[in-house]
């Protein structure tokens, strides 16, 4: 966030992760926070900001379920920790090992990081393992009931791909 908010601008990923971890991890409704982020992107075009915001938030029924593990984001794109300690220097001493997760270090450790946790930097808002269980569970149970299947079915035969569809015929063009 600080990135955005000094730059206006962070790649697809960021922003993925952005709405999956409001919509899944803090369940929160798709669309304050994608109000939100439109006024800080500099790059914000409504066709594709909105459409991706409900995408990224599980709300079109049609797409897979994408819950974005900060923790395996920061190990998978950022492992030595470039991107983080740029933007976040209270985390400059931490250790790489705990990057995606400094309130796992040590007391002993926090403090020659010179990094307190609750302190210097927050604490977390929710339990990373937690909330990514109750949002499979609660997204697993909402796709499966019967309505939702149909509801799915239809947006699916109303915006979704045309693959396969038999192609139309075209008017020639008579000049």
């Amino acid at each position: 966030m600080r990135a955005l908010a000094s730059g206006g601008w962070i790649n697809f990923r960021m922003r993925a992760m952005l709405m999956s971890f409001v919509s899944y991890h803090l369940w929160q409704h798709w669309r304050e926070p994608a109000l939100d982020l439109a006024r800080l992107f500099l790059d914000f075009e409504p066709g594709i900001h909105f459409s991706q915001a409900q995408m990224q938030s599980g709300t079109t029924g049609i797409n897979a379920v994408r819950i974005y593990s900060p923790v395996k984001q920061v190990r998978d794109h950022d492992p030595e920790g470039a991107f983080i300690r740029r933007w976040c220097p209270e985390l400059e001493l931490v250790p790489d090992d705990y990057l995606p997760r400094p309130e796992t270090m040590p007391v002993l450790m926090q403090r020659a990081a010179h990094c307190i946790i609750g302190r210097d930097y927050p604490v977390p808002i929710v339990d990373n393992g937690k909330a990514y269980f109750r949002a499979r569970q609660r997204m697993g149970a909402l796709r499966t009931r019967a309505e939702s299947r149909a509801e799915a079915r239809e947006i699916q035969h109303r915006h979704g791909s045309r693959r396969g569809a038999r192609p139309t015929r075209r008017v020639q063009d008579r000049r």
